[in-house]
């Protein structure tokens, strides 16, 4: 489905998208990538919603990718006596392994490995840290505290560790299991919560064995210290702001996106700016104007995709925010600035043959009546060196690989083409002309560049750029050399 805009839209399902007419909407609206939230929803709820993309994929004739994300561990305090208690600023306050129920001066903390890894002076954060804990003193089955910020805490609120390094797996028992079904179902690409170190993106590709992308979600300060070697290890980065603004002071959260999209884009890696962009929309048909220029921020950053969770999967209005989404994406695209701003932050990457290819390919469509660039890809590496680029014409992704097609579709720019396995460069073009005629990007007699790599069907050999014209001679005199 062409669209008029480079910036993907990713939207969660949930009770409010769960049908075939509303989750077609959404995709005609503007999503181009459906969320699987595996926090929510039973193996056969995620089974069906899964089988209804499919279909509309089928229908609509278009590559649509499938994100599926593990919940990852839950630190959760435990109950309490006699319902919610308050807990003032300056009390103190204590964690510990006692099953008794909690009152306004202690209650359990069933994670054993937290108490392992704290020290006098860290902090605790209940709540999404509406409360504020400081630890005074600590052991193997405790933590004494003082209260910084108080407020009411109740039965199992979450707790973040944000000065640590928890010896915690990224994957719990639950993540294991989801991770294999959601892989034998079919999903393109799994994002990873509670990453903390390189070995958890590690741990999750060897089980995955090839069958989905890694995404890895940065929601940890630990992942931040580690971002280089996560980023090398990733398929794909997404920048959860909702638990970073919790452990880290919600003023560092907009130069860290900065710096994560900026890095993300370097390394050809799609990256997902997510967490709260229209979140008045859950309940309102109108964004906040605040709301509006967060989204038309994370797009002038560059960034691969931007996110809706709770206004498309449990809001009243889904179509509504995917409509908003993909209106404020095609203004700001439309912007002068937004060139500027996209060209200001290129880097130049020129260590291997593709590179070169590609950033040729960009120049010669910026100073030529060149109409999209078609780039043959196997494993989508050459497609996404393309989108690094960030060109000012379409990005058209042809490939023999089904999977590889769905999994583009959260690359920027990147419209995804099946096409039959190819052996000679002449069929490369005339079936990239071909494509661009049919899909409206260009007409008779103009011109697009043209990349692929000898031998054919080989990642990794992007070697040859041609520019060609859309011309009747080609297309219809195709037959191989």
């Amino acid at each position: 489905m062409k669209r008029n805009r480079n910036t993907k839209i990713v939207a969660t399902l949930g009770p409010a998208s769960s049908d075939y007419d509303t989750i077609r909407a959404l995709h005609e609206a503007g999503a181009d990538v459906f969320r699987l939230n595996m926090s929510h929803g039973s193996h056969p709820e995620i089974a069906e919603r899964h089988a209804i993309i499919r279909k509309i994929e089928a229908d609509v004739g278009s590559p649509i990718a499938i994100l599926a994300d593990l919940q990852g561990p839950k630190l959760r305090v435990g109950t309490f006596a006699d319902g919610p208690h308050e807990l003032a600023d300056g009390a103190a306050f204590r964690m510990d392994l006692d099953k008794a129920p909690g009152d306004a001066t202690r209650v359990c903390l069933p994670h054993p490995e937290i108490f392992d890894a704290l020290e006098p002076g860290a902090t605790l954060l209940v709540n999404d840290g509406k409360i504020r804990l400081k630890v005074t003193s600590c052991g193997p089955d405790f933590a004494e505290c003082t209260v910084v910020a108080g407020g009411e805490i109740s039965d199992r609120k979450g707790v973040n560790v944000p000065d640590v390094v928890l010896p915690l797996a990224a994957l719990s028992d639950k993540d294991r299991k989801d991770l294999e079904f959601v892989c034998e179902l079919g999903v393109d690409w799994l994002a990873l919560s509670f990453v903390q170190r390189v070995a958890d993106v590690r741990e999750a590709r060897d089980l995955c064995n090839g069958r989905a992308a890694i995404l890895s979600k940065i929601e940890k300060p630990a992942a931040i210290e580690a971002f280089d070697d996560i980023l090398s290890a990733s398929d794909g980065i997404m920048v959860a702001r909702g638990d970073l603004g919790v452990e880290l002071p919600v003023h560092s959260v907009p130069p860290i996106q900065k710096r994560l999209v900026r890095k993300c884009r370097a390394a050809a890696k799609p990256v997902i700016v997510a967490t709260q962009m229209l979140e008045s929309m859950i309940d309102s048909p109108m964004p906040t104007r605040a709301e509006v220029s967060d989204v038309s921020g994370a797009i002038y950053e560059g960034t691969d995709a931007i996110m809706l969770s709770a206004e498309s999967a449990a809001g009243s209005y889904p179509i509504e925010a995917v409509t908003t989404m993909n209106n404020v994406a095609e203004e700001v695209e439309a912007d002068p600035t937004y060139r500027d701003v996209i060209e200001a932050s290129r880097t130049a990457n020129r260590s291997t043959v593709a590179d070169g290819i590609v950033a040729a390919a960009r120049e010669i469509a910026e100073t030529t009546d060149i109409k999209a660039i078609c780039c043959y890809t196997q494993s989508g590496g050459t497609a996404l060196l393309v989108a690094r680029e960030r060109p000012r014409v379409p990005i058209l992704a042809l490939s023999s690989q089904q999977r590889t097609a769905r999994r583009l579709a959260l690359t920027w720019g990147t419209n995804c083409v099946l096409a039959g396995e190819l052996d000679r460069f002449k069929m490369a073009v005339v079936t990239a002309a071909r494509a661009a005629l049919d899909d409206g990007y260009a007409q008779m007699q103009d011109q697009i560049v043209v990349t692929a790599g000898v031998p054919f069907n080989t990642s990794g050999t992007t070697n040859i750029l041609r520019v060609a014209p859309c011309d009747e001679r080609l297309i219809y005199n195709a037959d191989p050399e």
